[in-house]
């Protein structure tokens, strides 16, 4: 079985069903077709931070992308750190 995949706007739709409507989240995921489990990650997806939640497929958040940046700059940082200890290690031997 394959697995489904729902946009950005259908999520958005289904979280205001049940924060706007006074329909559970149970009922709602019946209405949908859709795991109740499922629609309350959503929901409390949405809830942490509307502006960024269902960011997509290949859309990163604002954190995530710090973080990637952050751990592209320490791989960067290692590799002049071993260059350097390399060419250290170098001229001492040499100057011995």
């Amino acid at each position: 079985m394959q697995r489904r995949k729902f946009s950005r706007e259908f999520k958005l739709e289904a979280v205001k069903l049940v924060l706007e409507r006074v329909v559970s989240a149970a009922e709602a995921a019946r209405d949908l077709d859709v795991h109740a489990n499922v629609l309350r990650k959503w929901i409390r997806e949405a809830e942490g931070d509307p502006g960024s939640a269902f960011p997509g497929h290949g859309n990163l958040r604002p954190e995530q992308l710090e973080i990637e940046r952050l751990r592209r700059e320490l791989a960067r940082m290692k590799a002049e750190r071993d260059i350097l200890k390399k060419a250290a290690a170098y001229f001492a031997k040499d100057s011995i």
